[in-house]
């Protein structure tokens, strides 16, 4: 009987781990979802669509491979 005990606390002690882990991925994927919704909130407010942020998205890693490449050129390296 006291070993069935011990396997009961054991099992909720591991079931408040992964409810908490859960809990705090969650906190973070809506943290997260509430700050891609206010800067798409704040783009459109200036004139500027969600395809307007997808494409400069898309075109980031070409953009930032130039400005690499201008830095290289301006420091001779």
């Amino acid at each position: 009987m006291p070993t069935n005990l011990i396997l009961l606390t054991a099992a909720l002690i591991s079931a408040w781990f992964i409810f908490r882990a859960l809990i705090n991925v969650f906190k973070t994927f809506l943290s997260t979802a509430v700050a891609v919704f206010v800067i798409i909130i704040l783009l459109n407010a200036f004139g500027f669509t969600p395809e307007d942020l997808i494409r400069e998205i898309t075109n980031l890693p070409e953009t930032l491979g130039n400005f690499i490449e201008q830095v290289r050129t301006q420091l001779s390296l």
